[in-house]
């Protein structure tokens, strides 16, 4: 009958020893494991990196570098964080420029105005269309559904200002009353 009790102890024991090693080896959420997917399957333009400042451990936040090749941002280095939810993908990434940038489709705060991290966002989309999608905006911005209206009706009214506007700004210059750090 000892014996018996010995055996329950141990087992009790070892169950508790289970448990405290499975606490630190959490499980992964359906985000997570999708994430992955995803980023192990990035096909970036030679233009485009990322980086996960918090270690491989931290997927769910990490930051996109582009570096423009062609346009008005040509030679730019502009930087995004992403902030994916476990509900990824039914939930868009959240995204936001630490650069500060004149831009139609990116207001001073960092918020990016892309419609497939709104309205447009379905779950088949993935981390790479996004980064494509904010790659875009540096080839081609859009004047049409801005979110600095300055910029949007500069780049509409006259290009070639909107095209000094930029080069001065990413030179660390001022356009208007807003000073810019240098990204070039």
């Amino acid at each position: 009958m000892i014996g018996l009790f010995k055996v329950k102890e141990k087992q009790k024991e070892e169950a508790k020893n289970n448990n405290a090693r499975g606490a630190s080896a959490k499980k992964q959420s359906a985000g997570e494991l999708r994430l992955h997917k995803d980023i192990t399957e990035l096909n970036l333009p030679k233009s485009c990196s990322i980086s996960f400042p918090n270690g491989k451990n931290d997927l769910m936040n990490f930051e996109v570098t582009i570096k423009p090749d062609d346009g008005y941002y040509l030679g730019g280095k502009f930087v995004f964080t992403f902030q994916v939810s476990p509900v990824y993908p039914h939930e868009a990434p959240k995204v936001k420029c630490k650069t500060k940038v004149y831009h139609p489709n990116i207001d001073l705060e960092g918020n990016v105005c892309l419609n497939i991290l709104r309205e447009d966002w379905k779950p088949v989309l993935n981390i790479n269309t996004v980064i494509y999608g904010l790659f875009h905006l540096f080839t081609e911005p859009n004047h049409e559904d801005p979110l600095n209206h300055d910029a949007a009706a500069v780049l509409r009214d006259n290009p070639k200002q909107f095209e000094a506007n930029v080069k001065r700004a990413m030179y660390g210059g001022f356009v208007g009353q807003t000073s810019f750090p240098r990204c070039i």
